[in-house]
């Protein structure tokens, strides 16, 4: 018996050494899988994307340091209670239970503090949600349409008429990013504040790029609107978030953020203008400086005006023409 104990003992102290051993060794291999990737997933990663605007940061903030530890407490609060009514009032320990089956003080707590926490919650949901909603000044705009199954991008202020963003083929994109990459990915200014007017043609679709911290609705008929602000170069992913019909898991958001002068130039081979406003409001300013043309004259006014001023006091001086004379009288008899 006690040689049994004694293995029972050892075998267990050998599997907790063997458990502490692996939670150090996944402890030590947790910077490894820190190294997420920008812009898009990170394979084995457990995280949220890293922020690459402010509107993500906002985002990842309010979720680590807000949404995160109040559900860890709650959680640990429940957890202990549950375990400290089974150990508690179990069978054993409390063989005799209560009679009594309400307590005012008690449901009054788990009415308000719920209430409470709701409340602080919100104070800090509200302020992200109005961040989302103040768009700063505006430096460029894309339109962005959703299709069965792919996105539409024009770009107005610049003359960049739209075209179609597809789904590379397999074959094509790179193994990691099947799905993910696209032919003619939408291409912005990086630093600049950009705005997406988002709407859809025949279904609702949901234009979502984690690294931006972007999800808003592609809605038929209706144009919402959401801005992001790029921090650095490079190329970012997403892909339509909303069940849009038999090919929804092929519809990818491919944004590139380039420099200013490689955004000019990309403007300009699509036949459209960096200054196009500008042009625009220069033709418009000097359309209405222009003196307005005279406006045409009739024909009868203008013999009128031409006719010699003379011929007036000289027809009024030609002397009256003689009256003709009266008939002689007759004879007399």
């Amino acid at each position: 018996m006690g040689m049994g104990t004694r293995a029972n003992a050892w075998i267990g102290a050998r599997i907790g050494g063997g458990i502490a051993a692996a939670a150090l060794a996944a402890f030590a291999a947790a910077p490894a899988w820190a190294q997420d990737l920008l812009g898009q997933p990170t394979p084995g990663g457990i995280d949220l994307q890293p922020a690459a605007s402010p509107l993500k940061h906002e985002a990842i903030w309010f979720h680590n340091w807000i949404l995160l530890p109040m559900c860890i407490i709650i959680s640990l609060l429940v957890l202990g209670l549950l375990l400290w009514i089974v150990v508690r009032y179990n069978k054993r320990s409390n063989p005799t239970p209560a009679k009594w089956s309400h307590n005012t003080v008690i449901e009054i707590i788990w009415t308000v503090v719920p209430v409470l926490i709701l409340v602080g919650i919100s104070l800090f949901s509200f302020r992200l949600l109005f961040a989302y909603h103040d768009t700063p000044e505006v430096d460029l705009t894309v339109k962005v349409t959703g299709n069965q199954w792919n996105w539409a991008y024009e770009y107005p202020d610049q003359g960049v008429s739209e075209y179609i963003s597809n789904m590379l083929p397999e074959d094509k994109a790179p193994a990691h990013l099947y799905r993910l990459a696209a032919d003619e990915p939408m291409v912005v200014p990086v630093g600049k504040t950009v705005e997406l007017l988002i709407t859809a043609s025949d279904v609702i679709h949901a234009v979502a790029l984690p690294a931006f911290g972007l999800k808003v609705d592609a809605v038929p008929g209706r144009i919402n609107h959401t801005w992001f602000r790029a921090e650095k170069t490079g190329v970012y992913y997403g892909q339509c978030s909303e069940l849009c019909g038999v090919d929804h898991a092929f519809m990818p958001i491919q944004i590139n953020v380039v420099t200013e002068a490689e955004f000019a130039a990309w403007v300009a081979s699509k036949g459209g203008s960096m200054t196009k406003k500008a042009d625009e409001a220069a033709a418009a300013a000097a359309a209405a400086a222009a003196p307005a043309p005279a406006a045409p004259v009739p024909a009868a006014d203008a013999a009128a005006a031409t006719a010699p001023a003379a011929d007036a006091p000289t027809a009024a001086a030609a002397p009256a023409a003689p009256a003709a004379a009266a008939p002689a009288a007759p004879a007399a008899q």
